[in-house]
């Protein structure tokens, strides 16, 4: 299928290109790759058909990869395209690109990939490949970057020899999410997921559940090195395990930030919460699109 061959434009083989350290992109000619990766980006999102969106994002994807060959291209940011989230790491090693693309039936496609900063100035390109729907036990499950359970980060935090990524994941017609997923690096391979969570020993990202209907709020505390969110319950404990009537009940917990480690904290004082760039992607289970997609999100 067509989603399926679009991943693996970004996936043929790893993309290397040279790069003079000392250089910086050049301004005009990144800049009229960006003009056209945002005039096919607001189709992905604006076009009411679902083929022609998922075709601007074929042509999306073959644009991005064209823009990243060029010299130098990790020093420029794509502050306007405002439909991906463009997110550098602390250190400046790597910075990693995710988008979705809503289907009509409610689910989501995702696209990503990650660009690698090398000491020599090389660089490199690991493309994800997102299998939501064909991993078992999601949150046990630790894969690669060619079964990456597919997000849109909208932070990054670095913590010891691995990144905490903070995403939201529009999931299906009933349901929405939101992830901590950790991210391991070694040479030009990325793993996703670690065991770190105190209270659940067992799992390699947590994962949250809740209504399309409600707004959540997971961040990055920088102050006090904790990652603080809603405490999601049921409307009602005859519903429990039904996550579209799941939604905060206005107390927070959080986990604390130390290496190698997650702690769990519950019912946290937590004041006057801002929410963030995590609320603003697009949800379109809120805009009227009648014809349904083949894709099976169940």
């Amino acid at each position: 299928m067509k989603y399926w061959f679009i991943s693996v434009c970004l996936g043929i083989g790893i993309l290397t290109v040279q790069s003079a350290h000392a250089q910086k992109p050049s301004g005009k000619a990144m800049q009229v790759w960006q003009d056209s990766l945002l005039s096919i980006g607001n189709r992905v999102f604006q076009n009411p058909s679902e083929p022609e969106r998922i075709d601007a994002n074929f042509r999306f994807v073959k644009t991005l990869v064209s823009a990243l060959k060029e010299k130098n291209s990790f020093d420029f940011g794509f502050d306007q395209l405002k439909m991906i989230s463009v997110l550098n790491s602390p250190d400046n090693k790597f910075r990693i690109f995710s988008w979705n693309v809503p289907l009509n039936d409610g689910s989501y496609l995702y696209y990503g990939s990650i660009q690698l900063k090398t000491g020599n100035g090389e660089l490199s390109l690991i493309p994800l490949l997102d299998k939501t729907f064909e991993i078992q036990q999601a949150e046990q499950a630790v894969v690669s970057s060619s079964s990456w359970y597919g997000a849109q980060y909208y932070e990054i935090i670095q913590n010891a020899d691995h990144y905490l990524l903070l995403g939201w994941k529009g999931h299906n017609r009933l349901f929405t999410q939101k992830v901590i997923e950790v991210l391991s690096l070694k040479g030009k391979e990325a793993t996703f997921g670690k065991k770190l969570f105190s209270d659940q020993p067992q799992i390699s990202r947590k994962i949250f559940n809740y209504t399309r209907q409600a707004s959540m709020l997971l961040r990055y505390d920088a102050a006090k090195k904790r990652i603080v969110f809603d405490h999601l319950v049921p409307a009602d404990k005859s519903l429990e395990g039904k996550y579209q009537y799941y939604g905060p009940d206005l107390t927070y917990d959080a986990y604390e930030i130390v290496p190698a480690k997650l702690f769990f904290k519950s019912n946290i004082e937590f004041t006057n919460p801002v929410r963030g760039d995590e609320d603003q992607y697009l949800n379109p289970a809120r805009k009227k699109i009648e014809k349904k997609s083949g894709f099976n999100a169940n």
